[in-house]
């Protein structure tokens, strides 16, 4: 199968937490793929206060000045009005929306027992509400043009497991069931939709929390990865030529790409009578513990390049 020479050329994105980092890397490459942009950015500090509207501002300037379309956007995907806003000024300025990339974040880490009601609220506010509702505002247009395509920017913080992180991890895990659920009921309408988790140095991943100062060390000796290394792939998700890829999981480290699994049954246990506590302490456990998942976090499982 020939791949075109721009992916996504016609296509209208809109990508959420596009000023900086990670999401101004997807929509830069979106524009140079031949997509028209939908650039959306509050402006907020990590931890999610404060409103800089010239961020989103100046990404789409950067991408009209290298010859492509864009259009900024300032409104909080955790507002329902401001979702669909998000969507309206795509449809306005474009004249359809065939691509939504659910990228904002905020990040108010804290260690589980001194975390805070605001902590909790506000990362899930954004991360997980804030998809929902972004999403939410484009699928009637979805639907109706029977094609769109949604990506949802996840983290290895809550697809395995990061310290310090129960909203964020919470709030990024949600988005696997977020995306599946949505690609399960949008599938009669040609509409997918898949989550992508990254791996990148940036504001964000360099204040997550280190336990030991030979971590820190160590985080200040390793490889930079920068944010362009994920926008290949969300880019190739809101492409025609992955009409067939819906509900899965793909993580990108540097110039590698991985197919994550999804949680499936791994071992059973039945009998006729039925099961008592002291049952299942005597036989099912024992049986079970040598297929428990360890209790690891992600530079565990990808040790290369992470502290």
């Amino acid at each position: 199968m020939t791949f075109p020479a721009r992916a996504v050329k016609g296509k209208v994105v809109l990508v959420t937490g596009a000023g900086r980092g990670i999401g101004r890397s997807i929509a830069m490459m979106m524009a140079t793929q031949g997509a028209s942009v939908v650039v959306n950015d509050l402006g907020a500090e990590l931890g999610g206060d404060g409103v800089d509207v010239s961020l989103a501002a100046q990404t789409a300037r950067d991408i009209q000045a290298a010859g492509g379309n864009a259009v900024a956007n300032s409104d909080s995907v955790s507002d329902w009005d401001g979702a669909h806003r998000m969507v309206e000024a795509a449809l306005d300025t474009f004249g359809r929306i065939d691509c939504v990339v659910n990228n904002a974040a905020i990040l108010r880490d804290a260690i589980f027992h001194k975390m805070t009601k605001d902590d909790w609220d506000l990362s899930l506010g954004v991360i997980l509400t804030g998809a929902f509702y972004v999403s939410r505002a484009a699928a009637p247009h979805f639907r109706k043009q029977e094609s769109g395509s949604y990506v949802h920017i996840a983290s290895t913080s809550g697809l395995i497991g990061g310290m310090g992180q129960a909203n964020y991890g919470a709030g990024k895990l949600g988005l696997h069931g977020l995306s599946k659920a949505i690609a399960i009921d949008m599938h009669r309408f040609n509409v997918r939709s898949n989550v992508v988790a990254p791996t990148a140095f940036t504001r964000m991943t360099e204040s997550i929390p280190t336990e030991t100062e030979e971590q820190r060390r160590r985080a200040a000796n390793r490889k930079t990865i920068g944010p362009e290394k994920n926008a290949p792939m969300v880019v190739y998700l809101a492409s025609d030529h992955a009409s067939k890829v819906t509900g899965q999981i793909f993580y990108s480290r540097d110039n590698e790409l991985f197919l994550f699994s999804q949680p499936r049954p791994i071992r059973s246990a039945h009998t006729a009578e039925g099961w008592t506590p002291q049952m299942i302490g005597e036989h099912v456990m024992p049986a079970f513990e040598q297929s428990f998942v360890p209790l690891d976090r992600t530079r565990d499982v990808f040790r290369s390049y992470l502290p």
